[in-house]
């Protein structure tokens, strides 16, 4: 397989090395670098033992490409030796028994200095959602969540987060190039992650949403449909018929504004299916729609709230529409893993571009001049999907110039 050529900070140091296409930031941290520090468990993305710092956010290893951090800024558990934040909080995980067997602890560690700097002082109901995506197999988590809430208690939420990485001596910036297989002349550079052609992706943390800043994504979509605007607008007025075009969505009852639904999910071998409450509003005259919505999974006991803000415009080809949609949304729980990462973009990604072609499948109209036939619902695989874009990614990864 060939090699590509990267360059990944980690604990402000350049690294230069070539890397297989498929091998995981965490082994490359691991058997590249020589950072032990970060543990694998799962190698699935599930229990968080391998979680480090990528460009300031806290992510699993385990399912980042090494490939797509070329460029990127990485921060492990050895990276934080000066950090006054997390010197309080191995204090506090050592005077709270907040660890036994340790495997966990790296991981847990870094995700307990995200919960301190982004949510401040907070409730023991937060801190536990917060580190549920982080497993622990010994405490009971009694004295990590104690940890943690003591070294919340009198901070403020941080507006800016402080640099990523410990700055370091200008002589000591030039990458150092690691010994591994010469690059071959030629080899691919890295590859382009830009979104696909129709949809347009932004993710950014929210800093407010429903009154909670803690957990909340906002992504800014664009999708584009074939049928004129006017068309669209009144396609989206039919929330039957929309939830229909959307993977694993069925709204069971709609009085007025308010209606109760199930988004049925399955996430490889796990089958999650979210029942709730939301609500609909629509602006007829700007063209402008809010849908809300929160529910729970009483399997797994996850609980995931939303909102959708949409507004339809003029396409730029002609009997075309544009629907510009922001989607913020958290999910908490045991299922709350699958919500973080670079991953979770191309998701949603791949999501928008599904309910865009069977909106405009069921507004195009029929051969035989019958009307159009709406989307049946299906459930929605996110193992499929993230299956698929991996290998979009790696497809991209070889065809790029």
């Amino acid at each position: 397989m060939n090699r590509v050529p990267v360059t990944i900070t980690v604990n402000g140091q350049p690294f230069t090395a070539s890397v297989e296409p498929r091998q995981h930031l965490a082994d490359f941290l691991r058997e590249t670098v020589g950072l032990t520090g970060t543990h694998l468990g799962c190698e699935q993305g599930v229990c968080g033992a391998c979680t480090v710092e990528i460009d300031g956010r806290p992510q699993r290893s385990c399912i980042a490409f090494a490939v797509a951090c070329d460029g990127s800024t990485v921060r492990t558990v050895e990276g934080f030796d000066d950090d006054p934040t997390m010197s309080e909080l191995r204090e506090a995980f050592s005077t709270h028994h907040g660890l036994q067997c340790g495997f966990c602890t790296p991981g847990m560690l870094i995700t307990s200095r995200d919960i301190v700097r982004r949510c401040g002082e907070t409730d023991e109901r937060t801190i536990r959602e917060e580190l549920s995506g982080n497993l622990c197999r010994c405490t009971g988590y009694m004295g990590i969540v104690a940890a943690v809430g003591s070294v919340c208690r009198g901070k403020t939420p941080e507006v800016e987060a402080p640099p990523v990485a410990t700055p370091v001596p200008a002589a000591a910036t030039a990458p150092i190039r690691l010994p591994e297989p010469a690059m071959a002349a030629g080899a691919p550079v890295r590859p382009s992650m830009a979104p696909a052609p129709a949809p347009s992706v932004a993710a950014t943390p929210l800093a407010s949403a429903a009154g909670d800043s803690a957990g909340w994504t906002a992504i800014d979509q664009t999708i584009t449909v074939a049928a004129a605007p006017a068309t669209v607008w009144d396609a989206l007025g039919d929330v039957r018929g929309v939830a229909a075009c959307l993977p694993g969505a069925e709204v069971e009852k709609l009085e007025g504004e308010s209606l109760t639904g199930r988004m049925s999910v399955r996430f490889g071998p796990i089958k999650a299916r979210f029942a709730g409450e939301g609500t609909v509003r629509r602006d007829e005259s700007a063209h402008t729609g809010r849908v809300t919505g929160a529910g729970r999974d009483s399997g797994s006991g996850s609980q995931a709230a939303g909102e959708v803000v949409y507004r339809v415009v003029e396409g730029e080809r002609p009997d075309s529409a544009t629907v510009v949609v922001t989607i913020r949304y958290r999910l908490t729980g045991t299922l709350a893993q699958f919500s973080r990462g670079a991953l979770v973009q191309d998701f949603v990604r791949r999501m928008a571009e599904t309910f865009a072609s069977n909106l405009s499948a069921s507004l195009a109209p029929r051969a035989d001049g019958a009307p159009p036939q709406a989307a049946k619902p299906v459930e929605m695989n996110v193992l499929a999907m993230l299956v698929s874009v991996l290998a979009g990614r790696i497809k991209r990864l070889f065809t790029s110039a």
